[in-house]
């Protein structure tokens, strides 16, 4: 039995389609197809009823599914103990947050190629929350604070931030002083978040309103130089516009409290060498940069 006739029909089961495995794989629609075909040949059995919405698993197809993980998920760690040490082959599939990702992690990940040149490298730059298991991915780089889940976490560097505003927008409405003050201000936000500020060891969340929002931190930014009102944003974001001037911070007797960077993975017994790898090149570069700023690779 074909190892990647048994890897296919795991993306197609967990993908829910033919078109959304062909995308994860990185082949074509045709060769998923052929792919299933071949299997369920062999096996002589059906394991997807093809529906006009993608595909979904048969009563065989949802026992077989679950076999057919396992077998490759310890193919693949056969291959990795038989690999010369250091050596890296295969796929890795990993979500990255857009607000800087490019500038910050990119990097990284562009130096982790060059190191291994048989791996292939497939990033999603989004700041939308990416569900690993389902869309496909090995692992995920995420920033801030962790919510509550059965995916596992390696934190790899600290993250901090502050809130900011444009000289011109504290000079029209002044700069608050206490979380009271706050909400009566301008606040540019991704959604509905609330804020966490430390008084002195206490945690207070803040639930403040404005009226400009996105859907990521460089666009804040922009806002908040803009003078459209106060930005809770890491400094690795803001550093840059503090130093010339276009942004202050405000509400330093209250900061927000030390957050991180993480890697994400789905649950499991060992994690694969490859998102060891990773986390342990992102431990080395991020540790020792204050708050994320951008820094050479060692």
């Amino acid at each position: 039995m074909d190892i990647e006739e048994l890897q296919t029909f795991v993306e197609v089961a967990d993908a829910g389609g033919v078109s959304p495995a062909a995308l994860r794989l990185g082949v074509s629609k045709s060769i998923v197809s052929r792919r299933l075909f071949r299997l369920e040949a062999e096996l002589g059995v059906q394991l997807l009823a093809r529906t006009t919405r993608g595909a979904a698993l048969t009563e065989a197809g949802a026992t077989f599914r679950d076999y057919a993980a396992r077998v490759c998920a310890e193919i693949d760690v056969a291959k990795e103990t038989i690999l010369p040490a250091g050596d890296l082959r295969g796929r890795l599939r990993v979500a990255v947050p857009l607000s800087f990702g490019q500038t910050h992690f990119a990097p990284i990940l562009a130096e982790m190629a060059r190191r291994h040149p048989q791996l292939q490298i497939h990033t999603c730059y989004s700041d939308r929350f990416v569900d690993l298991i389902t869309e496909g991915y090995d692992c995920a780089i995420r920033v801030g604070y962790l919510q509550d889940s059965n995916l596992i976490a390696r934190r790899v560097g600290p993250l901090y931030g502050k809130l900011v505003a444009s000289p011109d927008y504290i000079k029209a409405h002044g700069s608050p002083e206490t979380p009271e003050e706050l909400v009566a201000h301008e606040a540019l936000m991704q959604g509905t978040e609330a804020w966490q500020l430390m008084d002195g060891d206490k945690i207070i969340t803040v639930r403040p309103q404005g009226r400009f929002k996105a859907d990521n931190g460089p666009a804040l930014v922009a806002a908040a130089a803009a003078g459209l009102g106060i930005a809770y944003l890491p400094d690795c974001l803001t550093h840059e516009f503090i130093i010339s001037g276009a942004l202050v911070p405000v509400m330093t007797h209250y900061p927000p409290p030390p957050a991180a960077a993480y890697v994400i993975r789905p649950p499991g017994q060992h994690p694969a060498r490859k998102i060891r790898v990773l986390t342990e090149l992102l431990i080395e570069y991020c540790e020792p940069v204050p708050h994320l700023a951008p820094a050479p690779l060692r």
